[in-house]
């Protein structure tokens, strides 16, 4: 049984739930829900939860060591669990898309993006990014308060959809063959 990881990336914490910045943290626990998985304590700093789709094991991880560091806990439980590096999927806010916007690739840069990096940095470049849009209100070194803050009333409904389209994405991912879900995730078209 193949086994996949998909990583949400965040920081841990009620105040920053609902940031900018928590965006994959959200798309990954509304993907755990939808599946009926839970979440539990990891055996490192992190929560996980484990579900399978078309015969996948696909563990869910929310890592706890905060955005910057979530390479950390990224290597552990790929190591532990032994899952190969191109079977691992981030999810990750981008600010260079619109809210309702995303994107799947695998490998590249991390995109000056800090949680990106560090995983790069731990487990090396080859794993997939699934990247959500926050959009970019903010003027110059205004970017660090900007993506810790919460979504504006009226972007809440496309957040939302793109929460849902996510989920969905990930679904067909998993579902099908993998460069059929990117060439439809990646042509904005109806999932």
């Amino acid at each position: 049984m193949a086994h996949w990881l998909i990583v949400g990336l965040g920081n841990p914490g009620d105040r920053y739930e609902s940031t900018r910045h928590n965006i994959g943290w959200m798309i990954a626990e509304t993907f755990a829900k939808s599946k009926q998985a839970g979440f539990k304590k990891g055996r490192g700093s992190w929560l996980e939860s484990e579900c399978s789709v078309q015969g996948k094991k696909i563990s869910v991880m929310l890592p706890e060591t905060y955005m910057n560091n979530a390479g950390q806990a990224v290597g552990e439980f790929i190591r532990y669990y032994k899952i190969p590096t191109e079977h691992v999927i981030i999810l990750v806010d981008e600010y260079n898309f619109p809210v309702g916007k995303m994107q799947l690739k695998q490998g590249g840069s991390d995109g000056g993006h800090n949680g990106t990096s560090s995983v790069i940095s731990h487990i090396g470049p080859g794993f997939w990014r699934f990247r959500f849009g926050i959009d970019k209100k903010f003027g110059p070194g205004q970017m660090a308060d900007y993506v810790l803050s919460s979504f504006a009333h009226d972007e809440i409904e496309s957040r939302n959809a793109m929460i849902e389209r996510g989920v969905k994405a990930l679904g067909m991912f998993f579902s099908n063959n993998p460069s059929r879900a990117l060439q439809q995730i990646n042509a904005e078209k109806e999932l």
